[in-house]
């Protein structure tokens, strides 16, 4: 069982071994077991024994004496009492005092002006890297419902974050966090449904802070049908990809269009979610400079089909589909027999989920079509890609990189 959730069943752990150690002694009081202080113990009533029961918690056996008399099987339970009940007590204290005088619990009681950030994956710790890079000296804090001991660690020595452990969606935990008076509020959490809940909660709470809230979304379905709500009007609505696209047409295929003839060709080897934005932006930004569109994709017609229903096809450029692994010799082969790949107005994007494929066909494609640029893209910076890339002149990018490039100045720079 993961840690956080072992902690969060502690509760109950102590309320059953306090009911069991209380029962245990005043079993052991009702068997006929009487004490060396307290020798009418054993005669008492009920309710005498329930006292003392209940004073073994505190004081122990101390002030009762040694158990004697009675069964065998009295005494023990009535010892078992003895060792049990105080220990318990004294964990339950100690525990308490190590909650309220924790450092993380002090610095929420006073923290003003600071970045709150929720959620646990990596793009927690890419946000706060071009933080920390751009200058941003704020208090961090970090939010979430798990860490892994090492990235918690990283947070705290690397960012200087207080990282607590909780549900962004509950109030009560929003209250500790004191998102009121943050600088900056980035819910950056991989579910999409639990960030528009996160959203949701906090505004209804505070509904001043929409104007600094960030929300990841990571499913461009998703976002795309929440747009027309008020969570998406309030606050600032992104996805990861999108950031990547852009950074992507802006800082490599826009000079790229403007150093080659009027119009150029544009193969997308591989139309997931990396794929489909890359589309938008070009159309969006660079619709004139380009002349076709080649989409290659295991599942490109369906793709195709979702991207149409959430955005139709529009521009002055022409698209054609081809449904084929983009390791496959014979994808190209029929793309070939149709456009001339050859050439410096073709741009191949090898943008699946497959890092090795992606490597793997770029150079085979470098080799097979010398003239055409080719892109290759993984999801976090690769020392060795990068090196092969400058090898072969292949371009070599990053999902992590782009974003990190990528990310607003307003979400780092703030008054």
């Amino acid at each position: 069982m993961p840690q956080n959730r072992f902690l969060a069943y502690l509760p109950h752990w102590r309320s059953f071994g306090a009911l069991l150690f209380f029962c245990c002694a005043l079993l052991g009081f009702q068997s006929g077991v009487w004490v060396s202080e307290r020798p009418g113990l054993a005669e008492s009533g009920l309710l005498i024994q329930a006292y003392y029961s209940l004073s073994l918690f505190v004081m122990g056996g101390v002030d009762l004496g040694v158990p004697s008399g009675g069964s065998t099987a009295g005494r023990a339970l009535v010892w078992i009492a003895y060792f049990g009940a105080p220990v318990l007590f004294a964990h339950t204290v100690i525990n308490a005092l190590i909650r309220g005088f924790a450092p993380s619990h002090w610095q929420l009681r006073r923290v003003r002006n600071h970045v709150l950030v929720a959620g646990s994956d990596e793009l927690i710790l890419s946000y706060l890297r071009v933080l920390r890079q751009r200058g941003c000296d704020a208090p961090i804090v970090v939010a979430g419902r798990n860490f892994e001991l090492a990235v918690q660690e990283e947070l705290r020595e690397d960012f200087g974050a207080t990282v607590v452990i909780g549900d962004v969606t509950h109030e009560y935990f929003l209250r500790q966090l004191r998102p009121q008076h943050a600088s900056k509020v980035l819910l950056l959490g991989a579910n999409s449904l639990r960030s528009y809940e996160a959203a949701s909660v906090m505004l209804g709470m505070f509904p001043d802070v929409g104007s600094r809230l960030v929300l990841h979304c990571a499913s461009l379905r998703f976002m795309r049908a929440m747009r027309s709500t008020e969570v998406a009007r309030q606050c600032q609505v992104f996805n990861t990809y999108h950031l990547a696209a852009s950074g992507l047409v802006r800082n490599h295929l826009l000079s790229h269009f403007r150093s080659t003839s009027p119009r150029d060709t544009v193969v997308l080897a591989g139309f997931g979610l990396f794929g489909q934005t890359i589309l938008e932006e070009l159309l969006d930004s660079a619709a004139d400079e380009i002349k076709n569109v080649i989409i290659i994709d295991k599942d490109a017609r369906r793709r195709v089909l979702v991207a149409d229903e959430q955005r139709p096809f529009s521009g002055p450029c022409r698209r054609e589909v081809f449904e084929g692994d983009i390791a496959n010799p014979g994808v190209w082969q029929q793309l070939q027999e149709r456009i001339d790949l050859n050439q410096r107005d073709c741009i191949v994007v090898l943008g699946t989920g497959g890092e090795a494929d992606n490597l793997r066909t770029a150079l085979w494609i470098r080799e097979k079509f010398p003239l055409a640029k080719v892109i290759a893209r993984s999801s976090k910076g690769s020392r060795f890609a990068t090196e092969v890339a400058q090898e072969h002149d292949i371009v070599n990018v990053s999902i992590s990189e782009l974003v990190e490039e990528n990310i607003p100045g307003d979400w780092v720079e703030f008054a």
